[in-house]
């Protein structure tokens, strides 16, 4: 299974799209989910991805009350 992460180049989405692949292209880590491909489309990048089950992370953060120690070991790893 894999996840697609479609991102806008229009505006100062471009800047943000180029460097989140080559974030994800730079590191291979077990703790990361790893870039399969990217492809462009029109003005959008396609970005595939491991899939990971349970949501982004960024929902996990809204969802989830950390104390500061526990941000601090997530943040590093």
């Amino acid at each position: 299974q894999v996840a697609i992460k479609k991102m806008s180049l229009r505006g100062q989405n471009r800047e943000r799209a180029v460097n989140e692949i080559l974030v994800l292209k730079g590191k291979k880590n077990p703790n990361i989910v790893n870039s399969l491909d990217s492809f462009l489309v029109a003005e959008d990048v396609w970005l595939v991805m491991e899939y990971m089950d349970g949501g982004t992370l960024q929902d996990i953060v809204r969802q989830t009350r950390m104390a500061e120690g526990e941000m601090a070991a997530v943040s590093r790893e």
